[in-house]
């Protein structure tokens, strides 16, 4: 009797092993199919969640092109709840707010997408931008660096960087800035008119002078309005020669 019981027991698990079996098979092939539909179902919304965050982003950068800052912050802001590892969001949301100079939260703005992506020069730039405004050169330059290190030919990097530089008095280093500048695009009028204020304030009339001209030669009716009243060329404004310049 033990041996029978043993026996219906063998061959009562062995038969329910295999209906185990087969019951698991179908089970399994059951659940993978649940799961593949779960997992497209969560790829759909996924896609979904993700084209309707390219639009707002694509929104936010009409609205940004077209001046419209409060509301190009709005259409981010929804693009990054959506998409909250989007650079670009983060970047153009930081532009947003420098155009209305909001300049400690585009810092953070542009903070957040360097830690998401910290290979993107235009964030360091766009930083280097937002701590010149807020005052913060030495900040700046190290942002400028970043900017550069990664994207060596950017010659607006570089004139901000001279920019930041002129700041803190480091004229020779800023006039390294402006000609590295000028050595990537030599046409590069911004590079001259800030060449040009480094030497005035160095009182350096004749090298700011002939600095300015060539700014002033490459974008005609820009520079001469701009130097008339910049603080930077009062070293040298009663000089004659700067007078017939700028007239």
């Amino acid at each position: 009797m033990v041996f029978w019981r043993c026996f219906i027991a063998s061959g009562f698990i062995a038969f329910f092993t295999f209906g185990c079996s087969y019951g698991a098979n179908s089970s399994t092939e059951n659940t993978k199919q649940v799961v593949q539909e779960i997992n497209v179902s969560q790829l759909l919304i996924k896609a979904k969640a993700s084209q309707k965050a390219n639009d707002l982003f694509d929104r936010g950068n009409y609205l940004l092109d077209t001046q419209h800052y409060q509301e190009a912050i709005l259409a981010y802001d929804k693009a990054i709840a959506l998409k909250p590892e989007s650079a670009d969001a983060w970047i153009n949301r930081g532009n947003a707010l420098t155009s209305l100079q909001r300049y400690q939260e585009a810092l953070a703005s542009y903070n957040t997408a360097i830690a998401i992506n910290p290979g993107k020069d235009e964030a360091w730039y766009n930083r280097g931008n937002a701590l010149t405004s807020l005052q913060r050169y030495k900040d700046a330059v190290v942002s400028y660096d970043k900017a550069i290190a990664i994207k060596k030919e950017k010659p607006e990097a570089w004139v901000n960087r001279g920019i930041a530089l002129t700041k803190l008095r480091r004229y020779q280093e800023a006039l390294a800035s402006y000609d590295k500048a000028i050595a990537i695009k030599s046409n590069k009028h911004e590079a001259y008119y800030n060449k040009a204020c480094s030497y005035a304030l160095q009182n350096n009339v004749e090298l700011a002078i002939e600095n300015l001209q060539k700014a002033i030669q490459l974008a005609p009716g820009k520079y001469q309005k701009l130097a008339k009243t910049d603080p930077d060329f009062n070293k040298v404004r009663n000089d004659k020669r700067f007078q017939e310049l700028i007239k």
